[in-house]
């Protein structure tokens, strides 16, 4: 009994990832992925999967195709509570389905970094280092976090906010709902007003800025799938026009 409450305890001590997104001479963008304890083994799992499938879905892919340049450039992170950040996968182009799948096997063989709390303002710190060393050009620059709670380790995550704003950096959202709150930090997941609403309000800023919905864990690739595909439309319009997609993105 003890040895599986330790189990599972370990379970819910998992990473958080952090995917990058770089349009390659294009703007660039950034997504942030929460695999922090309050997600289990199961949850993790379908995050991961969530990503890989993303990136190779035909859907994203044809969108990658159809823009100026025809490919992005993507790098993993993952990341944790203060100071646990690591490049599991550094820069690469992806613009066609063989990309993608090398993309998704060197994902899907690497192992979990970290185990700690949810620093969103940490991600956001090393995204903004990261952005700054991309490989590629751009005139747009997005860190996309996406996650199932609030931060809970760090400074503040609206100073950071605010901090990549003063950088040009547009910060997005993806809100993953949980139907029940974790019994030792109600708030955590289930914050007042919604998890959505905490991110309007704490996390995203800076043009065209929006919140994605994930309903629960099993919707969560088809919200990332949404958010590639959203990112790509986004770089493909003048800053100063209001993404066609915004108002259902945010509902």
């Amino acid at each position: 009994m003890l040895a599986d409450m330790y189990a599972a305890t370990q379970l819910r001590r998992l990473v958080r990832a952090l995917l990058l997104v770089g349009f390659v001479f294009a703007p660039l963008a950034a997504r942030a992925a929460d695999v922090s304890r309050s997600i289990d083994a199961a949850k993790f799992q379908l995050q991961r999967d969530g990503y890989i499938a993303a990136v190779s879905d035909s859907r994203v892919l044809d969108t990658i195709r159809a823009g100026r340049t025809g490919r992005i450039g993507l790098t993993f992170i993952e990341w944790s509570g203060v100071g646990a950040q690591r490049v599991v996968i550094d820069w690469m182009a992806i613009g066609d389905a063989a990309s993608a799948k090398e993309f998704g096997d060197r994902l899907l063989e690497s192992p979990r970094s970290f185990a700690d709390r949810t620093s969103i303002s940490g991600a956001i710190e090393f995204a903004m280092a990261q952005l700054a060393r991309a490989p590629f050009s751009g005139a747009r620059q997005t860190i996309d976090i996406s996650g199932d709670g609030t931060n809970n380790s760090g400074r503040d995550v609206a100073e950071l906010r605010d901090q990549a704003l003063a950088k040009g950096i547009t910060v997005n959202g993806l809100a993953i709902l949980s139907e029940t709150p974790l019994p030792w930090n109600p708030e955590h997941t289930n914050p007042p007003g919604g998890l959505q609403h905490y991110y309007r309000n704490n996390v995203i800023g800076g043009p065209g800025a929006f919140v994605m919905i994930a309903k629960n864990f099993d919707s969560f690739g088809e919200a990332i799938i949404s958010k590639i595909i959203a990112e790509v439309a986004q770089a493909q319009e003048p800053r100063s026009q209001e993404p066609r997609w915004q108002r259902a993105a945010t509902r």
